[in-house]
């Protein structure tokens, strides 16, 4: 709170001045003393103005020991600052003077208050210029502390976030005492952060054991801040500056406080952000590896058509294997037979993707492709073909005359009813189908010779009007009692 000091008004010649012109010439002087009894001004209304040391101790008694006189104190609001004392006017001085100090007093206030916001705007800038380049939330939320912690004394300070999953508030960033914490986490509605947090609005408590809220543990404070973390249409956490020592934190240290978190709570929603969008598309990059773009995105955005759940569904599946692969690769060292499958593999995985199917695994030299799963498509069958078509006409296009010379496919697709979903061990999940379609689709790829793609009546029946066939004939399966009408797609090169 800002003071005013008496002796100080009247070591002004403006107001001593007009305390002479206030007053007319008195048979006694006035006397005005501060608020511990020293006398600053003895010979007011007289003819000769002499201040406390042209004066003498014992003509300066002589004028304030005399319970006859009156004694008027100077107020400024309820504090005394002083008193006026006198046989006249002594009253109409001490109001003058009382106004003086009052209207002093706004003056500072005033003066104070621009400063604050002053300090306030050059303290925000100064935050706000430190994170603009930061998207990292753990160092965003260091600098939150550094930053409180150099304006309010403080023997901890924490910076905690909600985890939706935990649905609790986890430490993030801290200094002081609240570093050595074991438990890094409390949940969102208890102690005096849940309350902040579930709230939304800040909280000052001095003397916080003595709170229904606080929760003991190993960070003992005495006096603690709160303040919510606030996105725009959420609470995403709290930050906490505490103290150990018996101080009692003010309500400017609150809105001061409040004044840094919310600079920085912007800042921090848009790190969480980026660092969603960079998790985002890490899972992205992992799915596009198995699935085409369209479907990763699909998946990530779970479509209601998208389902990794095991269930029977009507899907085309294509079987591509390498003819007299073994023979190849004989003909070449390992780690060169590696990159022209690399190689291979990456073209015809762009060529799948492209037609809108999911490779679901690779057996050696073999490719097994769905279309229809997990992402439900119309048109699979013909999405298939398509696909089987544009992979035989890429190899040949390949600027590796090894893998255009060697890599001859064979190619079987057939369509119906399957179980799709994860399935395997706990231990290790793989998104595969299983049914006899996908055992006559891979019989299918073994009786094809190279550059050939055979297909079964179900595919040939949904696409016939689309592509050129042959009827291969009707061939025993292994595995199946009955026989499997085949029909050759027939194509250009």
């Amino acid at each position: 709170m800002q003071s005013v000091s008496l002796k100080k008004m009247l070591l002004k010649r403006k107001t001593l001045s007009l305390l002479r012109g206030l007053i007319s010439k008195l048979s006694s002087p006035i006397v005005i003393q501060d608020q511990e009894g020293m006398v600053l001004v003895t010979d007011l209304g007289m003819d000769t103005a002499n201040t406390l040391s042209k004066n003498s101790p014992e003509s300066i008694e002589k004028l304030t020991v005399n319970d006859c006189l009156n004694k008027i104190p100077v107020l400024l609001g309820d504090e005394i600052l002083g008193w006026v004392i006198g046989n006249e006017q002594v009253e109409q001085v001490a109001d003058f003077l009382s106004y003086l100090a009052n209207r002093e007093f706004e003056q500072k206030t005033l003066v104070a208050d621009a400063l604050d916001k002053y300090r306030e705007i050059n303290l925000l800038y100064t935050i706000a210029s430190k994170m603009s380049n930061c998207l990292d939330v753990k160092e965003i939320g260091t600098l939150v502390l550094e930053e409180a912690g150099r304006l309010i004394p403080s023997t901890s300070a924490s910076v905690m976030l909600h985890n939706h999953q935990t649905n609790c508030l986890e430490i993030v960033s801290a200094r002081g005492t609240a570093e050595n914490v074991n438990s890094l986490q409390t949940h969102s509605s208890k102690g005096i952060a849940g309350y902040v947090f579930t709230t939304g609005i800040p909280e000052l408590v001095n003397d916080a054991t003595q709170d229904h809220r606080y929760i003991v543990n190993e960070n003992d404070c005495y006096a603690i801040i709160c303040a919510p973390i606030l996105a725009k249409d959420r609470t995403i956490g709290v930050v906490n500056i505490s103290n150990s020592e018996p101080v009692n934190y003010t309500s400017q240290d609150l809105k001061l406080f409040t004044a840094i978190v919310t600079q920085a709570s912007g800042v921090i929603e848009n790190a969480l952000l980026h660092e969603s969008k960079l998790r985002e598309q890490r899972i992205k990059n992992n799915l596009e590896r198995y699935l085409s773009p369209q479907v990763a995105e699909a998946v990530i955005n779970e479509k209601e058509e998208v389902s990794l759940t095991t269930s029977k569904r009507r899907i085309a599946m294509l079987f591509s294997d390498i003819r007299n692969f073994t023979t190849k690769c004989e003909e070449l060292e390992p780690e060169q037979l590696v990159t022209y499958l690399n190689e291979y593999f990456t073209q015809m995985v762009d060529v799948i993707f492209n037609h809108q199917g999911t490779v679901n695994k690779f057996v050696g030299d073999m490719i097994v492709a769905m279309f229809g799963a997990p992402s439900a498509i119309a048109d699979r069958e013909y999405w298939a073909i398509a696909a089987a078509i544009n992979m035989q006409k890429r190899i040949k296009n390949l600027p590796i005359d090894w893998i255009r010379e060697n890599f001859i496919t064979g190619i079987g697709i057939s369509s119906g009813d399957v179980i799709v979903g994860n399935i395997g061990s706990p231990q290790h999940m793989d998104y595969t189908a299983i049914g006899d379609e996908m055992n006559i689709a891979s019989r299918l790829q073994g009786l094809a010779k190279g550059g050939q793609i055979l297909v079964t009546r179900s595919v040939y029946d949904a696409t016939q009007s689309n592509f050129k066939f042959r009827e291969f004939g009707t061939l025993p399966v292994k595995g199946k009692k009955k026989l499997v009408e085949v029909f050759e797609v027939i194509y250009e090169d």
